[in-house]
């Protein structure tokens, strides 16, 4: 099993039940089909680099999961089919990759370092 990230970019015309149903629908997809989600972060409304479809922004929403290869023609072929989704991506990650996310969802990266004191 390989693990991979989604990231897809909601219309902004939608209400924030519309989108949560949206992001249900596929969240259902990814678990019907026998893959573990390991995480799912939701970013909210932000602003896009550049316009699509007119949008200057959009509910961006990121999913990390664990499956086989042949869900993730499914996936994008009812990410395509779903007109509320502007543009989605998916990434499979190395293991640096993963590593690097479980350091993130433990805190690692979010530790102050200890100030040093100084000896006179």
């Amino acid at each position: 099993m390989n693990q991979y990230e989604t990231v897809i970019v909601l219309t902004p015309l939608l209400s924030e039940e519309v989108a949560k149903e949206t992001l249900a629908k596929f969240s259902k997809i990814i678990t019907d089909s026998g893959a573990e989600i390991v995480q799912e972060d939701n970013w909210g409304l932000r602003k896009l680099a550049y316009p699509i479809e007119k949008k200057a922004s959009g509910f961006f929403h990121l999913t990390e999961y664990k499956s086989s290869g042949e869900l993730i023609n499914k996936l994008e072929l009812e990410l395509k089919r779903d007109e509320r989704v502007l543009r989605f991506l998916t990434i499979r990650l190395d293991r640096h990759a993963v590593a690097y996310n479980e350091k993130k969802r433990s805190g690692a990266f979010n530790k102050k370092p200890k100030k040093e004191e100084a000896a006179a």
